[in-house]
């Protein structure tokens, strides 16, 4: 019985689609989920996830956020979720480059400005991490 993966980001969902497993980056490491799994509610970090579909691999990068596993439905909720294909290395150094320099200069930001500077770089180590991973 095959798994139902579905990730959602505040502005889009980002994935849909019926899947054999998936392996999530999680704040205690990484979790994979097939199907039969006990119901589970846990934090995701940044990093790659990677679903396995018809024997074939794909990664996507994630950003914090949670998923909830019940049944055979994984839903993961995350700050942000790009695939592979769409990750622009160039745009995501450049993005890095700006959020890094504004928070050198942090004692002009406010704390919530820092912590969202702070998770885009995060997101952005994550991309870069895989999409140079066969490198």
């Amino acid at each position: 019985m095959p798994l139902t993966l579905k990730i959602v980001t505040p502005e889009a969902q980002v994935y849909d689609d019926t899947i054999d497993s998936v392996v999530i980056p999680t704040v205690e490491g990484e979790i994979g989920i097939l199907p039969g799994h006990i119901p589970l509610l846990t934090q995701v970090r940044h990093g790659a996830l990677k679903v396995t579909r018809g024997g074939a691999v794909e990664a996507l990068a994630v950003g914090d956020g949670f998923a909830q596993i019940s049944g055979n439905q994984v839903s993961v909720l995350a700050e942000n979720a790009i695939t592979e294909e769409k990750i622009d290395e160039h745009a995501i150094e450049h993005a890095m480059e700006r959020a890094t320099e504004a928070l050198k200069a942090r004692q002009d930001l406010e704390p919530a400005e820092v912590e969202r500077l702070e998770g885009l770089v995060r997101f952005a180590v994550a991309q870069l991490a895989l999409k140079r991973r066969w490198r």
